[in-house]
């Protein structure tokens, strides 16, 4: 692991860091925010997951979460949102495919299938690496993320029940299978057989048997990509008689932006400090 910088934040020490990764087949860049309470004791951990077009920066920069995230003693990881590299495949001019566009899945289909192994990067790779270089308490782990990442975050802890303590989302893409900024990068990673979807689709997992006791959801009414992409309310029809448990907010004028994640970043902290204790 090299150490590309470090900061001291709030007492605690906000680094961002490079390794080469087995799973995506280059070097990958990670942010970790350790809190000053990991001088003495090992720290839970949550993992942040950024949206499209996005990189570890987002959240480092505008997500301010590193005040509470000391207070509370708690481990942010800020992982990348797909591979990077001059040899990674890539649509320069779709936003919505390819380099920041990883979607948190395993390609299957070329020329992507090499280096977009996201799912594995992010659920194995990723934290035996963290494990072993930050003073971790692995059993206690939460996922949270926004939009792509909040699509990620909710489909790895439905998949992940037994590692994951707590979820919730910003604004996430709830069923990307059927959403028209989504479905076209699906069908390129994964096929045309929609069956092979199924599996990075929360509402899909959710009628396939997946279970994860709850989540935090909040939403943006201004948000101009709720209509056509996020539908939260589609989750929350997927989920009725499961004993899933959803808090749904949705948040009047906000939109998709960071002035949106960061007005109630302390919210979704809190959540998962409670539930990490």
């Amino acid at each position: 692991m090299k150490v590309l910088s470090q900061n001291v934040a709030f007492g605690g020490m906000q680094g961002v860091y490079s390794h080469r990764s087995e799973a995506c087949d280059c070097d990958m860049t990670f942010a970790v925010f350790v809190p000053p309470q990991a001088v003495s004791q090992p720290c839970p951990v949550v993992w942040y997951l950024s949206g499209l077009t996005c990189s570890h920066a987002n959240v480092m920069d505008k997500g301010e979460y590193r005040r509470l995230a000391a207070e509370l003693g708690l481990i942010i990881v800020c992982p990348d949102t797909s591979p990077r590299g001059d040899d990674v495949a890539d649509e320069a001019a779709n936003w919505q495919m390819g380099k920041g566009a990883g979607f948190y899945l395993d390609a299957t289909q070329e020329p992507w299938a090499r280096h977009y192994r996201m799912e594995t990067y992010i659920t194995q790779e990723l934290p035996a690496l963290i494990a072993s270089q930050f003073r971790t308490d692995m059993n206690r782990q939460g996922i949270f993320g926004h939009s792509m990442g909040g699509h990620g975050a909710m489909t790895i802890a439905l998949k992940n029940p037994e590692r994951f303590r707590s979820c919730s989302a910003f604004a996430p893409i709830v069923q990307p299978s059927t959403a028209d900024w989504s479905m076209g990068a699906f069908e390129k990673y994964l096929g045309a057989d929609k069956a092979a979807w199924r599996a990075y689709d929360a509402c899909a997992l959710v009628e396939d048997g997946a279970r994860f006791p709850e989540f935090l959801i909040d939403q943006g009414t201004a948000d101009g990509f709720l209509e056509s992409g996020l539908r939260p309310w589609l989750f929350e029809e997927a989920i009725k008689g499961t004993g899933i448990a959803l808090t749904l907010r949705m948040q009047e004028r906000y939109d998709h932006s960071y002035y949106f994640i960061s007005t109630f970043m302390d919210d979704h902290l809190r959540w998962h400090a409670e539930r990490l204790a």
